[in-house]
């Protein structure tokens, strides 16, 4: 019995391993309070329809875990804000709940986060003393189910934790909540779990009296004279997303800590409001999701963790028409409750590659200027945030070893990533179009037809499968090794236990 059960544990964590392996995301929110609410099953079916692999509960509602057995869909189980103060008060209610809502369900369905309540320290504070012993209760309640490194637990809060989030560089976390942030960041830090951050570029615009421009919300292209930069760090922030991220990954290191990743939990734009709510359009939530999908999938981080990816969920699946407040607050879903989307959403790589650069592909101009061609290449992977992996040494496109090589492969990149939203092919003058395909042996050009030979995958789908993510055009093979190794290592556990 017990070498079945080590064998079990062994066989899990590898199954976690792949997991994790997983490149960069876009889930979604599940909400309830819908009036014709489908079934669980249906809700399933729409997310598999759509290729969705990441979703967030803000419950545990058993009918949609049951529905999500099977699937491999990621699942973040929701702990209420009415849930928290018992499990807060006692270890034993904590250990009941995992059992109930996690334990029993595992590993069908894959749940691998617990969010504790909803912005508790805005909005439940009451709440808030006992928030980080709910997470301790709820974690130690996981070490005794050998489910710790599988799922890990954390709180989602609004950036009104930060008291003055611009420039980023200086945002620290509003003082009357530095005992509990403390101690969340250090639960945080122990147990290698996300920060969940809550970001939404909407009220941060609607709110501001003017001080942005509408195209930094929406991540849209900014005019030179309109360029938002960190005046400490000279960091240039090409979307208020990226600024809310950043001044949050500022905000912890104030703290003193470092290397706890953030995931959004919730993002979004609504597409209907009332007449006092004139950015609420179908228009503005389009293009917000859709150049927020772009960006996401893109793999890299803010100006400050370019390294770390910016996982992230949308609020949300369905609009909620039950729910109370402005009319925006009964707008923000991406579907309609049978599955059909409620405007144009891109859900692949390849649409926003080859669609969007229609057959063309940007390249170093051979007369350019090498110090300027430094600088273009220097910006795009930096700012321009294109996938530069492939050009690293004993990446697929590291050679020729030259700067114009290695600028036309990223210069390309941001191209068609960002192409139909307004980005050019230019870089100082240094850039040109071409339809001739660049690619070359195994060195695949973003755009190309012939993408399944190396290069960055464009069969990724940006909901929750994104792209090949920042290890580079390995992590396929990687993980498809990995997968071959788990049905090895299946096939022959279960000999071992039968």
């Amino acid at each position: 019995m017990k070498l079945k059960r080590w064998l079990g544990s062994v066989l899990f964590l590898i199954v976690a391993t792949v997991s994790n392996a997983a490149g960069a995301f876009v889930g979604v929110n599940i909400g309830t309070d819908v009036t014709d609410l489908p079934s669980a099953s249906n809700v399933v079916a729409i997310l598999k329809s759509h290729q969705i692999t990441h979703v967030r509960l803000y419950n545990a509602n058993g009918h949609m875990l049951q529905a999500l057995s099977n699937t491999g869909i990621e699942v973040i189980v929701g702990v209420t804000d009415e849930e928290i103060l018992g499990i807060g008060e006692s270890a034993s209610v904590a250990a009941a709940w995992i059992s109930k809502n996690v334990a029993a369900y595992m590993p069908s369905t894959n749940i691998t986060a617990i969010s504790v309540g909803s912005e508790v320290l805005t909005s439940v504070p009451n709440v808030a003393p006992v928030l980080v012993p709910a997470m301790n209760h709820l974690h130690t309640a996981l070490v005794a189910s050998n489910l710790n490194f599988r799922v890990k637990v954390s709180t989602p809060q609004s950036m009104d934790v930060i008291s003055r989030p611009f420039p980023p560089s200086t945002a620290t976390f509003n003082s009357s909540w530095n005992s509990t942030i403390y101690q969340l960041l250090q639960f945080l830090k122990n147990t290698n779990s996300s920060y969940m951050l809550n970001a939404y570029p909407y009220y941060g615009y609607t709110k501001g009296d003017g001080i942005f421009p509408i195209e930094y919300a929406l991540f849209r292209p900014l005019s030179p004279v309109k360029q938002i930069v960190d005046p400490n760090t000279l960091f240039h922030y090409n979307s208020m997303f990226e600024a809310m991220v950043d001044a949050t990954y500022y905000a912890i290191e104030a703290f003193n800590f470092n290397n706890i990743p953030i995931v959004v939990t919730e993002t979004g734009w609504p597409s209907f409001g009332g007449a006092n709510e004139p950015d609420a359009t179908t228009k503005n939530s389009e293009t917000y999701n859709n150049n927020l999908i772009k960006r996401v999938i893109n793999g890299s981080g803010p100006p400050s963790q370019p390294k770390i990816a910016i996982n992230t969920y949308l609020y949300e699946l369905f609009n909620e028409d039950k729910r109370k407040g402005p009319i925006s607050e009964r707008n923000w879903g991406v579907f309609y409750a049978n599955g059909s989307s409620v405007y144009s959403l891109s859900f692949s790589a390849s649409n926003m590659s080859n669609a969007n650069s229609q057959g063309s592909f940007c390249v170093a101009k051979d007369d350019a200027d090498t110090d300027k061609l430094q600088a273009g290449l220097s910006w795009a992977c930096g700012q321009g945030q294109a996938n530069c992996i492939a050009i690293q040494p004993g990446r697929p496109c590291y050679s020729p070893n030259n700067v114009k090589n290695h600028a036309s492969y990223a210069y390309n990149d941001y191209y068609q990533k960002m192409h139909n939203a307004g980005g050019t092919c230019d870089f100082d003058g240094t850039a040109t179009t071409t339809t001739e395909d660049p690619s070359y042996g195994s060195c695949i050009y973003a755009g190309s037809a012939n993408t399944r030979n190396g290069g960055r995958s464009s069969s990724s789908t940006a909901l929750g499968l994104g792209p090949v993510s920042p290890v580079g055009a390995g992590l396929n093979l990687q993980v498809s090794t990995l997968q071959y190794l788990i049905s090895f290592i299946s096939v022959f556990f279960s000999l071992l236990l039968s």
